[in-house]
């Protein structure tokens, strides 16, 4: 077992988390003291009804079986569906900012659509595979080639399979999850050597659909109008992107010194969740902000050298799920706070305040290292 032990993906993850609390330390003690009284309610909170629950599941995700848990997906993706439906009902589910996404649990809150994503995940290579073992193929080009109908058996389930959780999530009007999950799960789709034709009509008609959603809700055309025009109404709708830009542009080279940033005592929204990168440019500067990019581009390519190592399908298209997912995340976060992405509205991977998304990113985590050990 020590042998097979991922130590370089391991000691990674654990200087990007350890990191992040250190950086959430100081960046949340003024947020806290003010609604709080004390400087650590925010770290506190993240560290005992985030970090240790999501070591918890991130430890059974490293030890449970891998065929237990493809056995087990689809059970887990329709108990995850129903957790999303909870959120609408009085008293269980709650809403923030004109959205309903979270579950009251009474001393924590729960977000079901985080853990959606490795669901998700899990349920699609679950099928994937099975449908490969069953035509006794490797791929889906050879299944195409033993005569099986390809639109039939593979594009009008996935579409089906996506347009479930896009129902689900679309009265979340948690648009932006939705797209990480469905640009993760086709990017996933696309790894298992479907027809390329397959890839484009989706791409195709999710890009329509997606006009139509920002069409339609006035928010989603306002962050796009921003990102087109951030200097339209800076103290207004442009205000967060605004002082984003602020923030990151002060920072310099090497930035002002972790816990010297001027712009998380209130003047940047969000500063603890989607906008903290926005900080960590300010505090560590350019040079900060490079190393955290090589870092998530350091594990992305780890977590895709585990899949080319794995033998199993299942593993193998679980290990670029989650990977892509991270990943794909982590970037799209960094480029809506540096303006070259309109706001997303997404946390930044192990970085920002939330105790769901570290959950399921460090359960991500366990799963690869579950992979690589048994490669």
């Amino acid at each position: 077992m020590k042998k097979h032990f991922n130590y370089p993906l391991f000691f990674l993850i654990v200087c990007l988390v350890g990191f992040a609390f250190l950086f959430l330390a100081c960046l949340t003690a003024p947020s806290s003291m003010q609604k709080y009284g004390n400087t650590n309610h925010f770290l506190f909170h993240q560290l005992f009804f985030g970090l240790v629950p999501a070591l918890i599941f991130a430890f059974l995700a490293y030890k449970i079986p891998l065929s237990f848990i493809k056995k087990w997906a689809l059970p887990l993706f329709l108990v995850n569906l129903g957790f999303l439906f909870l959120v609408f009902l009085p008293k269980i589910g709650f809403g923030a900012w004109g959205a309903s996404r979270w579950l009251n649990l009474g001393f924590a809150s729960v977000q079901p659509s985080e853990f959606l994503k490795i669901t998700a995940i899990l349920y699609l290579s679950a099928w994937i595979a099975s449908k490969l073992s069953e035509a006794n193929v490797s791929d889906w080009k050879s299944i195409t080639k033993k005569g099986y109908h390809n639109i039939i058996y593979i594009l009008v389930p996935f579409i089906f399979f996506l347009g479930t959780i896009a129902m689900a999530l679309f009265f979340q009007k948690d648009v932006s999850t939705l797209g990480i999950i469905s640009l993760t799960l086709l990017a996933l789709y696309f790894s298992s050597k479907t027809p390329l034709w397959h890839t484009i009509l989706i791409v195709v008609t999710g890009a329509v659909i997606l006009l139509i959603l920002i069409k339609f809700e006035p928010y989603r055309l306002d962050r796009w109008l921003v990102f087109m025009h951030p200097n339209d109404d800076p103290l207004g709708k442009g205000f967060q992107l605004r002082q984003s830009l602020i923030s990151l542009g002060s920072g310099g080279f090497f930035g002002k010194g972790l816990g010297m940033s001027a712009q998380k005592f209130g003047y940047l929204p969000q500063a603890m969740s989607d906008s903290i990168f926005a900080i960590i440019g300010e505090e560590l500067g350019i040079a900060g902000c490079v190393a955290l990019i090589s870092a998530f581009i350091f594990l992305f390519w780890m977590g895709m050298k585990i899949s080319k190592n794995s033998t199993d399908k299942f593993a193998k298209l679980t290990a670029i799920g989650v990977v892509i997912w991270i990943t794909l995340q982590a970037f799209i976060n960094m480029a809506s706070v540096a303006g070259i992405f309109p706001l997303a509205g997404i946390p930044l991977p192990f970085f920002s305040y939330g105790g769901s998304h570290l959950a399921t990113e460090l359960i991500g985590i366990g799963l690869l290292l579950n992979i690589s050990k048994n490669t």
